[in-house]
């Protein structure tokens, strides 16, 4: 859920591992301080974002505490296609939505320890209204009951440790046989 450590987590793997890039996701919300467009998100307007949208633009496409956010298709296509190790910041509702398309997804679900320090971090964070912290803080229980349907759960209590089982599940997913015999096919034919 929001709040979770997410982003903290993208930022320190994108710093680690310069083999993952990170997808830069379409939004329909207002940038925060500091944001960037094209950098942390591509943000469009609403009528923009349908119109993407009913082109048949997105891979995925949620509407998440009143904003919309989604995932090009071409351009994530683009990089699978490269062999690239992409990495997509989505919820719950994009993540079912990727899996229809592209099974192989590996599934990370971040849980906070607990519903308190969910709270203090949406709070410490103060750029969210208290309306929009309160909204987020009643959504948060939906979206973990839906922690079952991804892969791996890191339990975000310790930030070190939590980014040592992100790069883990990034190194293992690396070793799975698809995943070598697409990035190493002339090795694969010769030996096998």
């Amino acid at each position: 859920p929001s709040g979770a450590g997410k982003t903290t987590l993208v930022r320190g793997l994108l710093q680690r591992d310069a083999r993952v890039q990170l997808s830069i996701s379409y939004t329909t919300r207002d940038p925060r301080p500091g944001e960037q467009d094209g950098r942390e998100y591509n943000f469009v307007d609403v009528p923009t974002f349908r119109s993407l949208r009913d082109r048949g633009e997105f891979l995925e496409w949620a509407e998440v505490h009143g904003n919309y956010y989604a995932t090009s298709r071409v351009w994530l296509k683009a990089q699978i296609e490269a062999g690239r190790d992409t990495l997509l910041e989505i919820d719950w509702q994009g993540a079912q939505q990727v899996r229809k398309h592209f099974p192989e997804a590996v599934g990370v679900f971040i849980l906070p320890p607990s519903m308190e320090a969910l709270k203090e971090r949406l709070s410490g964070r103060g750029t969210d209204s208290a309306e929009t912290i309160a909204r987020r803080i009643a959504a948060a229980q939906d979206e973990m009951r839906h922690a079952d349907e991804f892969d791996y759960v890191i339990i975000n209590d310790d930030l070190q440790q939590a980014l040592d089982n992100l790069r883990s599940v990034v190194s293992a997913s690396r070793l799975q046989y698809q995943t070598q015999r697409q990035r190493h096919p002339a090795l694969f034919a010769k030996l096998l």
